[in-house]
């Protein structure tokens, strides 16, 4: 069986956007110098839980630092997160188990390094917790920040359950 180049490369793509969980909007960037490094922050939608909105803040390098650097792939890995309800929650199929589910993945590398936010759900204290991290190949990072979601007192309305 051949494969065409083009062909190849329309799967990749048709399956990255398949497969990515949730797309982010850029609601802000800093400039933190003047080699144009940032510090962007995005609005993420859990596409499984309505009315609550994350919003991660990960730094991106400038062309000069790259320069300087020679490191021209790759991003730090450092995130930050703070979830918050933002309308009524309307909790879809989600995966209740104690791994979570991948929420959003923002990559940070050209193939190595991605900062990853998961969803996991506390039935005990009926609260969504959001997880920040990096996920990378090799020389795992301890790099995270965590967010939560109380559903206690709220009238969050449950339309499946696993």
């Amino acid at each position: 069986m051949r494969f065409s180049l083009p062909a190849l490369a329309a799967s990749l793509i048709a399956f990255v956007f398949i497969a990515a969980p949730a797309s982010a909007e850029q609601v802000g960037e800093i400039g933190v110098d003047w080699l144009g490094n940032d510090i962007v922050i995005e609005a993420v939608h859990d596409p499984k839980v309505e009315g609550v909105t994350c919003h991660v803040t990960y730094f991106d390098r400038g062309v000069i630092d790259r320069l300087q650097k020679g490191n021209w792939f790759e991003d730090p890995s450092n995130s930050s997160i703070s979830c918050r309800q933002t309308g009524p929650i309307v909790i879809g199929d989600i995966d209740l188990g104690e791994d979570g589910e991948e929420v959003f993945k923002q990559r940070q590398s050209l193939i190595w390094k991605s900062v990853v936010v998961k969803r996991i759900y506390d039935e005990k204290n009926d609260t969504l917790i959001y997880l920040s991290h990096a996920r990378q190949v090799q020389d795992g990072s301890a790099k995270m920040a965590i967010s939560t979601v109380p559903l206690y007192g709220q009238e969050a309305v449950w339309k499946e359950k696993e």
